[in-house]
């Protein structure tokens, strides 16, 4: 296996592997362990270009460092990609390679389940490191984390819906699901549940048509997702989805979603606010999955009932960020990055450490 490791401002360590006998192609991204080793998802996705590849990884480990910090997990933020279909691609071989790979960090960087991963894939990796979380309950682990996160991204939408709609129930209100992978499904499976009219779209045909027929909901295609009328757009699939194109398109009140990275850019969060959508910052309400793996890490072991109300707690996360936007007047998504940034300085203040550029800049080649 070739490792080779790239040098990128404001991350602690970036690596990419190749594995010519398995076909691995990946990069792992540690970005911060100021409060713990970095855990993050390992994704595998079809990549065009290798860069698309890096500029996820990066994106999307920094996003987990803020995420861990503000759901107070005692962890850092690191992610890993795999380049890859995940429908074609698959091999145990291929995830033994990646188990390899992660295991030459020697426990920096964690890897858990993510976008085109599976707990079984998990277990291969396991097969080669011990740094893997989320296995499956009957080996240790604490399973699947996207009940979890849907469940957070549940929560943390009602206490948008109270700030923005002044309702504390959700029944009749309509609400548009972009993405109906395993969190999307049970978002919108629970929302049904709550009364919700429902409005879906995914790449997946299959997909889509057993929403209509199983939770009701209206389909439309992905182009016209974001200008249907809605109270709440649920972004649930991947990132930089609320860009210059799509903001001008939304017709909703809230936008609440699973999916990380959200924002194209930190701009748009200030775009949002300026059409008078309330925005639900993604690394705080779809903490879910990350507080489930992390209780892992608790001393005693997994406690499935500590982690459900820690979860629940979303609701009140979200709603702190909302005061602090109101009372600063700033954008809920720099409220919340200001929260973050405060525990890390804290953390790094009391050891001792000096402050660090956590600016996000390309490859230095």
């Amino acid at each position: 296996m070739e490792i080779r490791q790239l040098e990128v401002r404001g991350y602690e360590e970036v690596y990419r592997a190749h594995d010519r006998r398995s076909g691995l192609l990946a990069f792992v991204a540690v970005h911060d362990t100021t409060l713990g080793p970095a855990l993050g998802g390992c994704r595998m996705w079809h990549f065009s270009l290798e860069d698309d590849a890096v500029e996820d990884v990066l994106r999307l480990a920094k996003g987990m460092t803020y995420k861990s910090a503000v759901a107070r997990t005692g962890l850092g933020g690191g992610k890993s990609v795999i380049v890859g279909d995940p429908r074609t691609q698959k091999t145990p071989d291929l995830f033994r390679a990646m188990g390899r790979f992660v295991h030459t960090l020697g426990g920096r960087y964690v890897a858990a389940e993510d976008v085109g991963t599976s707990v079984a894939d998990m277990h291969n990796l396991r097969a080669e490191t011990p740094h893997v979380s989320g296995l499956a309950r009957d080996k240790g682990g604490s399973g699947d984390p996207s009940p979890f996160t849907a469940m957070g991204v549940f929560h943390g939408l009602r206490a948008c819906v109270e700030e923005a709609l002044g309702r504390t129930d959700l029944k009749g209100l309509t609400v548009a699901v972009q993405g109906l992978g395993n969190v999307g499904w049970d978002l919108a499976r629970q929302l049904r549940d709550a009364g919700v009219k429902l409005i879906v779209s995914d790449v997946n045909e299959t997909r889509v048509r057993q929403a209509e027929k199983e939770l009701g909901a209206k389909v439309v295609s992905p182009a016209d997702i974001y200008g249907v009328t809605c109270d709440v757009f649920s972004p649930c699939a991947l990132g930089a989805v609320l860009n210059d194109r799509t903001i001008p398109q939304l017709q909703c009140k809230v936008v609440a979603g699973g999916a990380n990275n959200q924002l194209a850019e930190d701009r748009h969060g200030e775009a949002l606010l300026d059409r008078g959508i309330l925005y639900a910052p993604d690394f705080v309400i779809n903490a879910g999955g990350i507080i489930n793996v992390a209780a892992e890490f608790a001393q005693g072991g997994y406690d499935e009932a500590a982690t459900t109300q820690r979860v629940r707690n979303i609701y009140n996360a979200i709603k702190d960020i909302l005061a602090t936007s109101r009372k600063e007047s700033i954008p809920t998504s720099e409220a919340a990055v200001v929260l973050a940034e405060r525990i890390l300085a804290d953390a790094r203040a009391k050891k001792g450490l000096p402050a660090r550029d956590r600016a996000l800049t390309g490859l230095e080649r």
